[in-house]
């Protein structure tokens, strides 16, 4: 393994080749080497202030060095970390060295600084742990908003060697050396023409034309050229090809996830790549036990950008892997899997679990943008899940100012879908109200909207701003600069103003002009009820049928004037007889029956969504007497007898003299 000699030879500029990592240096004066990392480095590895930047290399490797025993160097007057004082009874040679233990040494370090004087205790370093070195210091000397170097790491003597011995000699280095130098300087904005950059580029495609790059080094060039180049570079097809004929048993579970990453920048490609893409989702599901969170965030990623409808059995195994790993996710991490579990139409009652009680016991502390993608996926779900919801009430109320008007929107929204207050509903409507007051223009109209309309579904009226969002105004923002204004706005827009007519009789303000409403709120594409279940619908009508005599005598799917479409409808005059329901006169009751279906409720629980709550509280606000017939009810009859029995109780325990 070829080694790089730092520590001694930084003052003497002795040998200093791929078994000394000076040997570029030797025999060259000190202005060359000046001027090699002043053309070389200085562009793209720290910011430059006004004026010329000068790297002191002779001051950095000719300063006086102390030593006691003429072996442990250290320049006089240099600040030594305090992580350094025990390295001293480090094995000087790391040829014997347990790369684990010089790998998380250097995965302990926070700053480039602290890797640097690690480095320099050295004798010599392998070219692998010398690339992961300069990974290492890349990885934690950005600082801030600068995506640059600080001028005092790219000046000290140690970068300088390495980065020149990368440049000169990259046919000496082994793949693994290769790639990742390569890949360290991924991690910052390289100029395209800086010669280190081209140097270890030129080797690496050498190497890939030769077929002399193992699958672990391909993944990492893959990557690495992706970042410099963008999804267009032309190596990438090469790389696929080679990596398409390597045995997938070859790749360890990290590059497996790498070979996900890489394949999802080509989307243009997928058709391409399917038969491909489909042995890897097979080899997958062995690896899953042994992925990290991490990994399993970015393959689930993957499969969404990749749109891997068909690799459903990958995804339940990794939403089932999931939930041991909840606590572990970063707020990235958790947001990612949860927008994979939307986009699959996946859940887990065991990953909800663990979800309620991952959120309950951080609620205070959790990330705003956590918190809205937990609650989105409550929200898409429809899974109503009162610890979580609770927890979150709890959450915006303590601390509000933390989240921002999209998020609020999407915090409160699923409240008003799944139909449900929490305990302190008084004290969150009282936050929110507060909040539109002061920050009202600060939400976007559509957003803000939505949220109005979610409030009006539990009951908790916006009458302090539907003055402001019936006005011709917020009216023209809303529609923007489109020529008409998106279906489900208008059917917010509409079913708020039968609110305010229906539940607030008190609001005497503006209203809404005629044409921001909708016929129907009962729509394909955005609808604010719940298409009727037909399997469903044709039992309740067979029994329908026996208990009434004829079909003649209900109508089905009747629209109201109101927007509402009524699964069926009976009429009854004043004495209490079923009229067929073409008749339009002497009309005493309207029976409207609502045939539930589970969609129409909260995930597995007999809780009714928000928006066919308020459709049955409407219709009995407009005179219609509202019988619910719910799936649950219907599937524990066992015979017709049973069923036109049931219906005859549901329909006319009120009146029991109907006759027909």
């Amino acid at each position: 393994m070829a080694l790089i000699t730092l520590r001694r030879n930084l003052c003497h500029l002795s040998d200093f080749r791929i078994h000394g990592a000076l040997a570029a240096l030797k025999n060259q004066p000190v202005n060359y080497v000046h001027k090699a990392v002043k053309e070389h480095l200085c562009p793209w590895f720290c910011s430059l202030q006004p004026g010329p930047f000068r790297v002191r290399f002779h001051h950095a490797y000719c300063k006086q060095f102390h030593s006691e025993n003429g072996n442990d160097l250290h320049p006089v007057g240099e600040p030594v970390f305090s992580q350094v004082h025990d390295w001293d009874s480090f094995e000087q040679n790391l040829k014997t060295m347990d790369e684990q233990v010089f790998y998380r040494r250097l995965n302990n370090f926070t700053s480039s600084e602290e890797v640097l004087s690690f480095i320099s205790t050295l004798q010599s370093l392998p070219d692998t742990m010398a690339a992961g070195a300069l990974q290492r210091i890349c990885e934690v000397g950005i600082k801030g908003g600068d995506q640059r170097l600080p001028k005092e790491i790219v000046e000290h003597p140690v970068f300088q060697a390495l980065c020149v011995q990368f440049e000169q000699e990259p046919s000496n280095l082994s793949n693994t050396s290769l790639v990742t130098a390569l890949q360290a300087l991924t991690l910052l904005p390289v100029d395209p023409q800086n010669s280190l950059l081209l140097n270890l580029v030129a080797e690496c495609q050498h190497r890939l034309r030769r077929g002399s790059l193992e699958v672990h080094s391909l993944c990492v060039l893959a990557e690495s050229l992706l970042k410099l180049q963008g999804p267009g570079c032309k190596t990438l097809d090469l790389i696929i090809y080679q990596l398409q004929g390597e045995k997938l048993e070859e790749f360890t579970p990290e590059d497996i996830v790498a070979l996900y990453r890489i394949l999802q920048t080509c989307t243009e490609k997928v058709d391409q790549h399917q038969t491909f893409l489909n042995k890897i989702h097979s080899f997958s599901l062995s690896i899953v036990s042994n992925l990290s969170p991490k990994l399993i965030s970015q393959m689930l990623t993957a499969l969404v950008v990749l749109d891997q409808a068909q690799a459903l059995p990958l995804v339940i195994k990794l939403g089932k892997y999931a939930v041991r790993h909840i606590p572990n996710f970063t707020n990235e991490e958790l947001g990612k899997v949860l927008d994979a579990l939307i986009y699959f139409g996946h859940h887990d009652r065991f990953f909800i679990k663990a979800l309620e009680q991952h959120v309950v016991s951080l609620c205070l502390t959790l990330d705003p943008e956590v918190v809205s993608k937990v609650m989105g996926y409550c929200s898409r779900k429809q899974i109503l899940s009162k610890p979580i919801l609770n927890a979150v009430a709890e959450t915006f109320v303590c601390h509000s100012e933390k989240f921002s008007p999209s998020q609020i929107s999407e915090l409160i929204e699923p409240f008003g879908k799944l139909n449900y207050l929490p305990p302190n509903a008084s004290a969150l409507f009282r936050k929110l109200e507060g909040i539109l007051f002061t920050h009202f223009s600060s939400f976007p109209p559509k957003t803000l909207l939505k949220l109005l309309h979610s409030c009006s579904l539990i009951e908790c009226h916006p009458v302090n701003f539907m003055a402001k969002i019936f006005s011709p105004y917020f009216l023209q923002q809303l529609q923007g600069e489109e020529s008409h204004l998106d279906r489900l706005s208008l059917a917010q827009l509409t079913q708020l103003m039968l609110t305010s007519l229906l539940e607030c009789p008190f609001y005497k303000g503006p209203k809404r002009l005629p044409k921001y409403q909708v016929k129907s709120f009962l729509t394909p594409c955005c609808s604010l009820e719940t298409p009727l279940d037909f399997q469903l619908y044709k039992s309740v009508m067979i029994g329908l049928i026996d208990l009434l005599g004829a079909r003649s005598y209900f109508a089905s799917k009747v629209l109201t004037p109101y927007c509402y479409t009524i699964d069926v409808e009976i009429k009854l005059d004043e004495e209490g007889f079923v009229l067929p329901f073409t008749f339009d006169e002497d009309i005493h009751t309207r029976i409207a029956l609502c045939i539930d279906g589970p969609k129409r409720f909260c995930l597995n629980s007999k809780h009714l969504l928000g928006k066919e709550a308020i459709k049955q509280r409407h219709l009995r606000l407009l005179g219609y007497q509202v019988v619910q017939i719910p799936y649950y009810e219907i599937e524990m009859l066992k015979s017709r007898f049973e069923l036109v029995e049931y219906l005859q109780r549901k329909l006319f325990s009120q009146t029991p003299d109907v006759r027909w």
